[in-house]
């Protein structure tokens, strides 16, 4: 790893506007020092802004971002990240990723190789990628011999991605989860998460995302609501135990990922 990456990262997706500004200044003020956004949120401009007012010295907030597909080159790539720092409104990133593979275009490896120049420039920390697979990760260390550092996958106990995480622990690649917490509520409302937060006398979204931390992943966790922005960050004065960790795996369904990566792509 070029630089630690904070575990507990604040998510922006779909937040846009005064209320992305304000989400991200909450999250800055509770003590997340992971900021994530994207290309394809429209909200980077909001989230530059409430990283320049929140007080946080610039050095001290990882800030993350994505571009996408027509940004697949070389010699795209940079300009890709000039137009990310413009609507930041900072100099450099902690971390930028290709959002998606897209294969069917066939150009991931130049756009991978383009970001492997930019962190040579300094221009961006660190480099990684988003959504994908084993197959994609293979190409790019086989013709680049350089490992992302990163890779942001759709991740919750009903979806673990055991095999996948077993490769980015043999290569080194920190496992970070997007959708930590399932997509429309139904994984909080899940009566073994219930239960297991009454024990704790914690969130249902607590119990869920200690679980992430206590599996060795990461993971970007996104609110507009204060209290549950506060809520998504206070995981280190209880433990799962064994029993806990037992009724978590039941919730492993086997389902597949929302979106195929073999398919789906901006």
């Amino acid at each position: 790893m070029t630089v630690d990456v904070p575990r507990v990262g604040f998510g922006t997706w779909p937040l846009r506007g005064d209320e992305a500004r304000r989400a991200v200044g909450d999250a800055l003020s509770l003590g997340y020092r992971l900021i994530d956004t994207a290309e394809q949120y429209g909200n980077e401009e909001e989230v530059g802004r409430a990283i320049r007012s929140s007080g946080v010295p610039r050095e001290e907030v990882f800030v993350s971002s994505k571009f996408n597909a027509r940004w697949h080159g070389v010699e795209l790539v940079p300009r890709a990240c000039d137009a990310a720092l413009a609507r930041l409104g900072t100099d450099y990133l902690d971390l930028f990723l290709i959002h998606w593979p897209n294969p069917w275009l066939d150009r991931y490896v130049d756009a991978w190789r383009g970001l492997i120049a930019l962190r040579e420039q300094g221009k961006v920390r660190s480099i990684g990628v988003s959504n994908f697979v084993e197959a994609h990760l293979d190409r790019l260390i086989a013709e680049t011999g350089v490992v992302p550092e990163v890779n942001q996958i759709e991740l919750d106990p009903t979806l673990p991605r055991t095999d996948l995480r077993a490769y980015h622990d043999a290569h080194g690649i920190v496992t970070q989860a997007w959708g930590p917490l399932g997509r429309d509520g139904r994984l909080l409302r899940e009566p073994v998460v219930v239960e297991v937060a009454r024990r704790h006398a914690v969130s249902p979204a607590q119990v869920v995302l200690r679980w992430h931390l206590e599996q060795g992943l990461a993971f970007t966790a996104r609110s507009a609501v204060r209290e549950e922005i506060a809520q998504n960050i206070a995981l280190f004065d209880f433990a799962l135990g064994p029993e806990d960790d037992e009724l978590m795996r039941a919730l492993d369904t086997g389902r597949a990922p929302t979106r195929d990566p073999e398919r789906h792509g901006h």
